[in-house]
Parts: structure tokens; C-alpha cells; sequence
């Protein structure tokens, strides 16, 4: 992978949904084995604590830096480092310059890390779903370039996907 600070990993539906009702839209066991788990794996990632509710048991994710984003001071979570604002977060990734770290939700986090990252790993469902969470469509924005797409996986899930890596445009 490339050097970067910031990277999104995010899986979506053809509409760009991400969830519904807090919880994923579907869970593809391709796309979290041989993907999400294959390139965090070793890298901190960063999350706000609406994600951690919806991990199984509340569990931290094991062999990386757990880094909760939550506006709650008294919010604390053995093993995790927790941190309290955009700004703040943002000020640690550059203490670490040669680190990547990865967003990977929920939608607000997101929307508040896009301006800072510049790379988005985006799993592409070719289906829709009902959706009430959704991550920016990087196709309708202008500094946001599609730089890669994987070959197409046909998931256990009765779904198929394929994995789009965009790229931040600099000018």
C-alpha cells in the first residue's frame, strides 16, 4: 500500500448505503476476511463508539490500535484509546506520519475524516438494501478519482462485490 496517513475502508450498497437501524447492511464474510481484515490488520483504526455497539460482544478489534472517537468524557474502554474530537485525532495521525490509519465508521465519522483522508478503499455490493446511514458517493465528487477495482467476488451472502480503491486528487 501506498504511503499514506488516512484511509477509508467502507463497504457499500449500490445506493451507498452503509447501515440500517445501526447495524450493517449485510455482513460478507469475503469481503471482512480476505479485505477489511488483510489490510487493518496491524494499523490502528479509527471509529466512532456507535461502531463499537455493534461489534459482537462490544469487542475491541484484536491485533490493531482501536482508537474510539466519542464526545463523552467519561466514556472509557479498557484497551482503547480514546479520544473526544475530530481535531484531536487528526493531531495524533500526524505525530505518525509514516502509519496508516483507517476510518471505518459509522457514517458521521466518516463524513467528518473524508476532508483528511486521501485514499478510500470502497466495497462495492451490486445490490441495494434499505439504508438509513450512507458514506459520500466518491463518484459525484470532483477531488475523488477511482485509482483501482478488484475482480468481482461472488459472496456465500448471495451477493457479489467488487473492491474500488479511489484516490484523493490533489491539485
Amino acid at each position: 500500500m501506498s504511503r499514506m496517513s488516512i484511509c477509508a475502508i467502507v463497504a457499500v450498497d449500490e445506493n451507498w448505503g452503509i447501515g440500517y437501524q445501526g447495524e450493517l447492511l449485510v455482513s460478507l464474510p469475503e469481503d471482512q476476511k480476505q479485505n477489511f481484515k488483510v489490510k487493518t490488520l496491524g494499523h490502528p483504526v479509527i471509529y466512532g463508539r456507535k461502531t463499537l455497539d455493534t461489534f459482537p460482544k462490544k469487542m475491541l478489534l484484536p491485533g490493531r490500535e482501536n482508537i474510539i472517537l466519542s464526545r463523552n468524557p467519561d466514556f472509557n474502554v479498557e484497551g482503547a484509546t480514546i479520544m473526544h474530537s475530530v481535531e484531536e485525532v487528526v493531531a495524533y495521525t500526524r505525530e505518525r506520519p509514516d502509519e496508516v490509519f483507517f476510518i471505518i465508521g459509522g457514517e458521521q465519522i466518516y463524513k467528518q475524516f473524508l476532508p483528511f483522508c486521501d485514499t478510500c478503499i470502497v466495497t462495492r455490493i451490486k445490490k441495494s438494501y434499505p439504508a438509513d446511514a450512507f458514506f459520500p458517493n466518491l463518484d459525484n465528487i470532483k477531488e475523488w478519482k477511482r485509482y483501482s477495482r478488484e475482480a468481482m467476488v461472488h459472496s456465500v451472502k448471495g451477493v457479489s462485490f467488487e473492491i474500488w480503491t479511489y484516490t484523493r486528487i490533489f491539485k
